[in-house]
């Protein structure tokens, strides 16, 4: 890597990882989910994450470069966390309070990195790159949002 474009393709790339591996995981955390608004918060985060892996195809065939290539090895980690968490033997209260830990270590990353690009894209003069990019941030930003509702709304306290 050279300079700021290189890197922001890099960190387009890895978003990218991100979001296919995120696409098998949520599924899953989906139907591990005991609390129905829990369940359907991942189902719908499912939806909006095809989005935005769609998006950043959009993104990256305007930059004319593949999307793929990289491995995100942190949301590699994260998503390990999480299925290894799904095998601990828990009460149905608190599996749902530690899946929306483990989605919320998702989205604070996926936040952090939707945030960085967006701040490249700016820097770098890709003024309409940066307001698909800032889009799918203000999404993730609502997904941490509705989590912390549910957490701190009902579904700590029942696994209280």
């Amino acid at each position: 890597m050279k300079n700021l474009k290189d890197l922001f393709e890099h960190q387009l790339k890895d978003l990218y990882s991100a979001e296919t591996q995120l696409l098998k995981a949520l599924p899953k955390m989906a139907e591990n989910a005991t609390d129905a608004k829990l369940k359907k918060a991942f189902e719908a985060h499912l939806e909006e994450t095809r989005e935005h892996q769609q998006r950043l195809e959009e993104v990256c065939k305007e930059l004319e470069i593949k999307p793929t290539g990289e491995t995100c090895k942190a949301m590699k980690g994260l998503i390990a966390e999480a299925e290894a968490f799904l095998k601990a033997d828990a009460e149905k209260e608190v599996r749902d309070a530690g899946l929306i830990a483990d989605a919320q270590r998702v989205e604070h990353y996926e936040i952090s990195g939707y945030g960085t690009v967006v701040r490249y894209a700016k820097e770098l003069g890709y003024d309409s790159i940066a307001k698909k990019l800032q889009k799918t941030l203000d999404e993730e930003y609502k997904a941490d949002e509705k989590l912390d509702k549910l957490a701190e709304g009902r579904l700590n306290k029942k696994a209280k």
